[in-house]
């Protein structure tokens, strides 16, 4: 306002004086030499990626709704709408709400300010690896979604209202863009050092990730286009993906002050909301792992009890009990057999909780892990795409998979001689090629535990777990585990005509509308 004014009377002036005014000079008032005009292109790289854990979406979307859908967990509350097949907007479009606007507008931004930059090369392919990577979740969980005008809304008006291109483009568009980001990688290409919050500027683990990124793409799109599936996962095997357990992609947040520097899953499941302790494992899961001998069992849980009060914990192996899927509090008792509750008078604490252990706040968010690379070089085995064992592709997943649980905590430890334990008994080696599918197909499932949204997508395309259907009688679309979620409903208004050409051509926009590479089971 007073900058107005300033304007104001120095016109008012030069009229009243009869002196001539340079417009040039009245439209420099306006600028504020103090003002920063130009923002470090490496401190947006770092803000959207710590923001890909966020809170609010990562609650709903993989918590809310894949973690129950997939049946790894289980609540009473109406709220976890996922394996009651309940419809929220809020919830269903969260991911989408946020991301187009915190995380994909940053990357885009970057990856525009960085392309003619060969300084900045680096930065420029990582900025574009997290750009697929978080469009390739949310095309996956949507459907048809923005790709080439994501996030570019700053660049050009053309942009505001985005076309949706069909998944199979976007496809196609994120393959040429990672390997075209993975061949720029190099030593010349400039630092990303300490705000690479993923490998701290290691280039080469960098082009691992990518890499195995474009396997899991390959993998997801082999029952639609098998040869083109396999010709990129052979060609990023070849170029190199992950070997370790050290190449885990995975958000370092660090302890200390939060704001955005903190997993906001774990934020959802625990440290702020008290009314997520209701949520415990699923029935489905931990069945299994009993089943199995699983040495995880007491590492996804922390046992039977009141959460709040450890003094109440009951961390006897054989008296967890999970909580099955599909309940509300007032039909639950009647649906667990007769002695099996512990005699809390809190309902939801006779069931095994969470681990709280891999629960802070600074704990790792996964991307992709070594352990699905190596299940799916299983897969690639199993069906001929690559000549390597197939066992010992299994046995190194598993074996990744358990042992990776310390980066959470040392406690989690397990012995070789447990974990090979465990292997040969899921009996691999002497299983028929069907069944070898559907034992890596579970031990994925079992590898993406809080990964989730991408435990919901492998299960859509295999199939496996073989998973029951809940039932309740206010399913929004009926009792099915959805193939996807519904877009964010503002769309419907801001972005219409695109909103309604992408409905079309996928044949609706619901639960039950199959996605492009869906082969359904």
């Amino acid at each position: 306002m007073r900058l107005r004014n300033k304007i104001t009377g120095l016109l008012l002036g030069a009229i009243l004086l009869g002196t001539s005014c340079n417009e040039q000079d009245l439209l420099d008032l306006n600028i504020n030499e103090n003002a920063v005009e130009d923002i470090d292109m490496r401190y947006l790289f770092s803000l959207g990626t710590l923001r890909i854990g966020g809170e609010y979406e990562n609650t709903r979307a993989n918590m809310l709704y894949a973690a129950t859908m997939i049946q790894h967990t289980a609540s009473t509350a109406g709220y976890f709408s996922g394996d009651k097949y309940f419809y929220s907007a809020q919830y269903s479009g969260a991911y989408m709400e946020r991301h187009f606007t915190d995380v994909i507008r940053l990357f885009s931004h970057v990856i525009t300010k960085t392309a003619d930059d060969p300084t900045q090369a680096n930065l420029n392919a990582a900025a574009t690896v997290l750009r697929v990577f978080d469009l390739l979740r949310m095309t996956d969980i949507y459907g048809d979604i923005p790709y080439t005008q994501a996030g570019y809304g700053l660049e050009s008006e053309a942009n505001w209202f985005p076309t949706y291109q069909s998944q199979q483009e976007v496809y196609s568009l994120m393959i040429a863009d990672l390997k075209a980001a993975r061949d720029k990688f190099s030593a010349s290409g400039g630092a990303l050092g300490n705000q690479d919050f993923l490998y701290g500027g290691n280039i080469d683990k960098w082009k691992k990730f990518t890499n195995s990124l474009l396997m899991r793409m390959a993998m997801r799109m082999s029952n639609v286009d098998p040869s083109t599936a396999q010709s990129v996962f052979t060609e990023a095997n070849t170029s190199g993906a992950f070997t370790s357990n050290d190449d885990i992609a995975f958000i370092h947040y660090a302890p200390g002050p939060q704001g955005v520097n903190r997993n906001g899953l774990n934020d959802g499941y625990w440290n702020t909301y008290k009314y997520s302790r209701d949520c415990k494992i699923s029935g489905t899961f931990l069945n299994w792992m009993k089943a199995n001998k699983d040495p995880r069992m007491m590492i996804v849980t922390g046992g039977v009890g009141n959460p709040d009060d450890a003094s109440t914990w009951i961390t006897d192996p054989e008296k967890q009990i999970g909580l099955p899927n599909g309940y509300n509090s007032t039909n639950l008792v009647g649906a667990v057999p007769p002695g099996t509750l512990d005699g809390f008078t809190t309902v939801q604490q006779n069931f095994s909780m969470l681990n709280l252990k891999y629960l802070d706040w600074e704990d790792p968010y996964y991307l992709i892990s070594y352990a699905e690379v190596e299940l799916m070089r299983a897969e690639a085995a199993v069906k001929g795409w690559i000549s390597s064992n197939p066992s010992t592709h299994f046995n190194n997943g598993v074996t990744a998979a358990i042992s990776s649980w310390v980066i959470f905590d040392p406690s989690f430890a397990r012995t070789g001689p447990e974990i090979q334990t465990y292997v040969a008994g899921r009996g691999f080696d002497a299983a028929t090629n069907a069944d070898k599918l559907r034992l890596i197909g579970e031990e994925y499932w079992a590898a993406t535990y809080l990964n989730d949204i991408e435990s919901w997508s492998n299960w859509r395309r295999t199939g496996f777990p073989a998973l029951t259907p809940t039932q309740d009688p206010n399913a929004e679309e009926g009792n099915f585990i959805p193939r996807r979620l519904r877009y964010w409903e503002s769309e419907i208004g801001a972005n219409p005509e695109n909103y309604q050409a992408a409905v079309s051509r996928m044949g609706g926009d619901l639960f039950a509308t199959k996605v492009w590479w869906d082969g359904g089971n």
